[in-house]
């Protein structure tokens, strides 16, 4: 009898997807409300645009008078970024949010945290049979990040929902877009050790930390108080947009374990991914100065305020909402149902499915429009 000749078992590779890489992605969502958009904007009194949640309120002076004198940079700047712009980032975090032990190899400067998100499991090596976890009610990025690499994707609020499989990355947002829930210390704590236990990277975006309305204080995945003083396999993603209303300065940081960011690092000087250094300078003139942050929280809590009664007195419930820039509203209905009708008032929100399954009855509702369209949306939900 002839012996058989041995064939070595060889584990199946991922197929390759070879579809265009937008067919991989999410539809944007945005472009679903155009039709309630043009119906919100034919109002006879003008719009009143409260589904995106962009700054509209003036560029502190600070940071327009740093802009300016740094106008003049005619070299390339460096990924790495300036050492005084790491340092502003450190210093603010120590002294707002009570972060320690943070050096500067453990801080990196981007353009924009959407970015950033967006690129990230694709520059961690992260692909084909790979996991990434991101909250069921979700800033669409995530899922868009992880799509991009090729990595499955779970939506949930729930660890036992991973069952045996352990994610490569995992992503919180506390104070959370949409619906503005803080985690509390306890929580964030049972996810750092989770992730710990299982070699998983756990990001936490943290663009909302000073946007806070009641209850306690959202505190950063970099707080000792939650990590037990170790940055080991933990990140933070922070941006300025919101606080500093820089949004169309795209300056944004991550910041954590120095191993994890020297890889971004080491994969985005390659890609010459460089915030352009006056935006740098801006950037530190912001960190570096509190009274702008106290007086735009303070237009945000009268909005804030002036838009709850409001939806109230119309109906609505507000859910969470103790962070953010946003009321997480609902009638009981579809959001759609909700958006339109709301459509029709010239009042144009956010339908809660754009976030996830579990926001099919709820719409987001910004509070960063001016105070002029924020009491006309008032005036026009209380009839």
């Amino acid at each position: 009898m002839t012996d058989l000749p041995l064939v070595e078992e060889v584990a199946p590779r991922p197929s390759r997807d070879h579809r265009k890489v937008s067919q991989r992605l999410p539809d944007f969502p945005w472009d679903k409300l155009t039709t309630h958009g043009a119906t919100a904007r034919s109002h006879p009194d003008g719009v009143c645009d409260l589904s995106v949640g962009t700054p509209v309120d003036p560029t502190p002076q600070v940071v327009q008078d740093a802009l300016r004198e740094a106008a003049d940079s005619p070299g390339y700047p460096t990924t790495i970024g300036l050492e005084a712009t790491r340092r502003a980032a450190i210093d603010w975090l120590a002294r707002r949010h009570g972060v320690s032990g943070l050096g500067l190899d453990g801080v990196l400067p981007v353009i924009g945290s959407k970015e950033l998100i967006a690129s990230m499991a694709v520059h961690l090596g992260i692909g084909a049979g790979d996991l990434v976890g991101y909250p069921a009610l979700a800033y669409p990025t995530y899922e868009v990040g992880a799509a991009l690499a090729g990595a499955e994707s779970l939506a949930t609020d729930s660890l036992t929902a991973f069952g045996p499989r352990t994610p490569r990355l995992l992503w919180i947002n506390s104070p959370a877009n949409p619906s503005g829930r803080v985690l509390p210390l306890e929580h964030l704590r049972k996810v750092v050790d989770w992730c710990r236990e299982r070699g998983t990277l756990l990001v936490s975006d943290e663009c909302y930390l000073e946007c806070a309305w009641e209850g306690d204080a959202p505190l950063s995945v970099l707080d000792p108080q939650v990590n037990g003083g170790s940055l080991d396999g933990i990140l933070a993603v922070h941006s300025l947009s919101k606080r500093s209303n820089l949004a169309g300065y795209r300056c944004a940081f991550v910041a954590g374990d120095p191993a994890v960011v020297g890889e971004l690092l080491a994969v985005r000087k390659n890609l010459g991914l460089q915030m352009p250094a006056p935006q740098q300078r801006a950037m530190i003139a912001a960190l570096e100065d509190d009274d702008h942050v106290a007086e735009q929280h303070a237009r945000y809590a009268a909005r804030r305020a002036t838009l709850r009664t409001a939806l109230e007195s119309a109906g609505f419930r507000i859910d969470h909402s103790e962070a953010s820039l946003y009321l997480w509203a609902t009638r009981g209905q579809d959001c759609w149902t909700t958006v339109s009708e709301l459509a029709e008032q010239g009042i144009l929100v956010a339908p809660g499915e754009f976030y996830g399954r579990a926001g099919h009855e709820h719409v987001r509702v910004a509070f960063t429009a001016t105070d002029e369209r924020v009491e006309a949306a008032a005036a026009r939900l209380r009839g």
